[in-house]
């Protein structure tokens, strides 16, 4: 019996997309058949699938309530399956904040959901200042200044890893060729 894999995504601005696409892209390259889901429109059974990732971008220190929401609602059922968790940031720009033991965003969410995903994975984000809305545009720039990153209107950074990104897709393909349901 083919093993099923899903994705799940909730993107601000596109890069969680771009990254949870670039996952699927991976996968089915490998012959994997995985359906992707934006956050709003999953409506299957969690336990339907042998492995459930699950990806959120950040803004102004929080994951997506949706992706909260989602896993306090299907936590039995999450812990049934093999699971993994992705958080995009621009915290995680940093080498001292890019991995799960040390990403303050991605601890402070699996806390407040009480939540152990089988595997987890943190990677930077898109800083693009000309994509914002006004008032975006001005908090990001004193959360970056605060922080030592760039403040300049045309500023346009693409700071994810991808071959971080491939290596999770590869993490991901190992886990599920070993997952079974946990009945």
């Amino acid at each position: 019996m083919e093993k099923k894999l899903g994705i799940i995504y909730s993107s601000v601005d596109g890069q969680t997309k771009k990254i949870a696409e670039a996952l699927l892209q991976d996968l089915r390259e490998q012959k994997v058949a995985a359906k992707l889901y934006s956050i709003e429109d999953f409506e299957e059974q969690v336990t339907d699938f042998d492995l459930l990732i699950i990806g959120a971008g950040v803004r102004y220190g929080k994951h997506n309530i949706r992706v909260r929401k989602f896993v306090l609602n299907n936590k039995e059922s999450l812990s049934r399956i093999t699971t993994a968790f992705f958080s995009v940031n621009l915290v995680a720009r940093k080498s001292d904040r890019n991995s799960p033991g040390t990403n303050p965003y991605l601890i402070k969410f699996l806390k407040e959901v009480n939540w152990k995903p089988d595997f987890m994975a943190v990677f930077a984000g898109k800083l693009d200042y000309r994509a914002y809305s006004m008032l975006d545009r001005i908090m990001i720039k004193l959360i970056m200044k605060f922080t030592h990153g760039p403040t300049k209107s045309d500023t346009c950074i693409e700071y994810t890893n991808w071959e971080s990104v491939r290596e999770f897709g590869e993490l991901s393909l190992k886990q599920l060729k070993g997952a079974s349901s946990r009945y």
